[in-house]
């Protein structure tokens, strides 16, 4: 069964989103569904006949419920809307629980919903969609920050960051890989898949490497979000994109999957990634948001001041370079609107 079907067009060209009222010549048109069966939501690009009122797959072999999904961790029921005032679309979707119910009723509340998203055609690659955190999101943010430039992680390398509390941050962060290394890599890796792996415990090749997050001091707790190069046959390399919760917690009876997917990364583009953190909630960003994963975690021993964060990189034969700035994160100030 579909639930939350979404119809709506997207530009070629601008970064800016289209009404369906826009007839803008060449627009792709963007069709949605969440699958009741597997409780995801999944979308593909194609065009849009409103006269005969039917839409028609780009690539019938990503077709809708097939090939692309908004979010690859904890990400449901979603719908977008077009806001006239800044001329753009937003999307919003439910992160549901997997802790036990009694669980939430001792609590009191169950389910979020995820920091607003714009959504708008990659232009680079005109195959998937960018999603990214809306531009208000930045006004959380402490003026201050802290940023460590540069920092070298040798294979095998853990390097702690001293920012004090880490239960409510931004992150930006970059990574840079010696391509030469990257090319003289033989060993092949096609079957890697980041749902079916060890984690961000196992060791690659070519990774895996990235930001582990509301993690305790002795690592007893943590949510590891990283990349992880899989060399191809030919000797061409994809890149994985993932969230590992299997350690996030000590509690027993809660979830604790290990997401992601493939990220498109281009010729010459760096190895990016954005994280909010939210107590309870990592939303991850991969290469300006074109692959996105929602994780929900239920750290027991890395909350509060006790939480951490880290770079890592448990590659056997690269060395990664990283640049990471960091915000702390204060809560809303909602505005009256203007009558």
């Amino acid at each position: 069964m579909w639930e939350c079907v979404d119809l709506y067009p997207v530009s070629l060209t601008e970064t800016n989103g289209l009404d369906m009222s826009n007839h803008e010549s060449g627009a792709k048109y963007v069709l949605k569904q969440s699958g009741d069966e597997d409780r995801h939501d999944w979308y593909a690009i194609g065009s849009y006949d409103p006269v005969k009122d039917k839409w028609y797959p780009d690539d019938p072999e990503m077709d809708l419920g097939i090939g692309l999904r908004y979010d690859y961790g904890k990400f449901y029921a979603s719908k977008t809307f077009y806001d006239p005032s800044k001329k753009r679309r937003v999307l919003w979707g439910y992160v549901g629980e997997t802790d036990p119910q009694m669980d939430d009723l001792v609590k009191g509340w169950a389910n979020v919903l995820n920091v607003p998203r714009t959504v708008v055609l990659d232009t680079k690659t005109q195959s998937n969609l960018i999603q990214w955190p809306v531009e208000e999101t930045e006004t959380l943010r402490s003026q201050d920050y802290d940023e460590f430039k540069d920092v070298v992680l040798h294979p095998g390398s853990l390097v702690p960051l001293e920012i004090g509390s880490a239960t409510q941050l931004d992150i930006s962060a970059t990574f840079e890989v010696d391509e030469t290394l990257l090319g003289a890599t033989l060993e092949a890796d096609v079957l890697f898949n980041c749902t079916t792996s060890e984690g961000s415990a196992m060791r690659g090749v070519l990774g895996p490497f990235g930001i582990v997050v509301l993690a305790d001091a002795t690592l007893l707790e943590q949510t590891p979000v990283y990349f992880y190069i899989a060399k191809n046959v030919d000797g061409t390399s994809r890149t994985h994109f993932c969230a590992d919760e299997s350690r996030s917690s000590k509690l027993l009876d809660v979830g604790k999957m290990i997401y992601g997917s493939i990220v498109p990364v281009l010729h010459g583009e760096k190895y990016t990634m954005r994280l909010l953190v939210d107590h309870s909630i990592v939303e991850s960003f991969a290469q300006g948001g074109r692959t996105v994963i929602t994780s929900r975690v239920y750290p027991t021993k890395a909350i509060y001041e006790a939480a951490k964060v880290f770079l890592f990189n448990n590659a056997t034969d690269i060395t990664v370079k990283a640049s990471i700035k960091i915000w702390k994160m204060g809560g809303a100030k909602l505005n009256p609107f203007p009558f």
